[in-house]
């Protein structure tokens, strides 16, 4: 009884260390309008250890990718990116007009105080992946800030 106990409590705590690695605030995504079939999330990311953040996910989208807003020369150009590495300690924002996570196909309208569920995807350096649900906040763009 007493290994088993020893057990679930390792257990437990190494569940703890990999939900530490990355944490997530003020996640938020982008209201839409009637037809509108894809939007973008934002949010800031504190990795406590460095890891590399591969894969997002919603069941509100059929694709969901990180993109990348850049400036090449005088024009604003868009991609996805294959991966994202989080220096332990440093603190990554997405927002409009950097990186963001892109809903592409979205199921049906996102309506400000809605929230949308993500899934972030990201690998230790043992390459062992970890997976954090999110709930974004949906809400109405504000002209000049976003």
């Amino acid at each position: 009884m007493r290994n088993a106990l020893i057990a679930l409590l390792a257990g437990l705590a190494s569940i703890a260390s990999h939900a530490q690695q990355l944490q997530v605030s003020d996640a938020w995504a982008r209201a839409t309008v009637a037809q509108q079939k894809a939007s973008g999330a934002f949010f800031q990311l504190r990795a406590q250890a460095d890891v590399r953040l591969v894969e997002a996910r919603s069941p509100a989208a059929m694709m969901v990718e990180i993109h990348e807003m850049a400036m090449e020369g005088s024009v604003m150009r868009m991609r996805a990116v294959e991966g994202l590495d989080l220096k332990a300690g440093k603190t990554v924002e997405f927002k409009p007009g950097g990186l963001h996570v892109m809903l592409m196909g979205l199921s049906k309208p996102l309506n400000a105080g809605d929230r949308l569920p993500l899934t972030l995807v990201y690998e230790d350096k043992a390459k062992k992946r970890h997976e954090l649900q999110v709930q974004a906040e949906v809400r109405a763009p504000h002209p000049k800030a976003q």
